[in-house]
């Protein structure tokens, strides 16, 4: 029987982005955002100050990280530089390791609203969908402008912006299930029953063949 691996205290993401960063250099939480943004890591990782602070306190109160120096720029509040820790270093390792080996269930909340699509009736699906569709679009287009000005310029290497290609992967992906389910709701070629409610409970239509019989 395996080991059974304890179970990991800290599970926000944006700690992943936190060690990644300190792994190069030790910085404070202001300068992780900048750099965070500037790397177009937004894109993966949900960056605001509050989350950001509250994030490098909890990596520090298990020991992954740990201050270094105070500095101060001006007359700006002084900052507090973090660097990682021998723990945080293995920790960050391992979790790594674990999160691309394992496939888990994230639960996205467009799946969540796709499995109840047909709330919406056909007409109204389709219009939702075609906005997702031209929204879709234009952030492949606006992600494949970055790579192209980032790693297609030679800037930053492949391997430093490899999860937003990834992204742009599955997008389009998105993009192409989303344009034919919109080309089979408008053509009807996606059959939508007609609801109802009875004394017993919910009904709906089976299907029929151009004879009229049920399929």
């Amino acid at each position: 029987m395996g080991v059974r691996m304890a179970k990991r205290k800290i599970t926000n993401t944006l700690a992943l982005a936190v060690l990644g960063l300190l792994r190069e250099q030790p910085m404070h939480p202001y300068e992780m955002a900048s750099t965070l943004r500037e790397r177009h890591k937004d894109s993966s990782f949900k960056i605001n100050s509050g989350s950001l602070y509250d994030t490098v306190e909890a990596l520090a109160r298990q020991g992954w990280i740990e201050p270094v120096e105070t500095a101060r720029d001006g007359r700006r509040p002084e900052r507090t530089v973090y660097a990682t820790t021998e723990t945080g270093q293995a920790e960050f390792v391992r979790w790594i390791d674990e999160l691309i080996r394992t496939p888990v269930a994230e639960y996205p909340k467009f799946m969540a609203a796709v499995s109840y699509l047909g709330a919406l009736g056909p007409d109204a699906a389709a219009d939702a969908l075609a906005e997702r569709e031209s929204r879709l679009n234009r952030r492949i287009e606006e992600t494949k402008a970055v790579l192209a000005g980032t790693v297609g310029s030679g800037q930053v290497p492949r391997l430093f912006m490899i999860e937003v290609e990834c992204a742009l992967h599955a997008w389009t992906a998105e993009l192409d299930w989303t344009r034919k389910t919109i080309e089979e709701i408008r053509t009807g070629s996606l059959y939508w029953p007609e609801i109802e409610r009875t004394e017993t409970g919910w009904t709906w239509s089976a299907p029929t063949d151009r004879k009229g019989s049920s399929r």
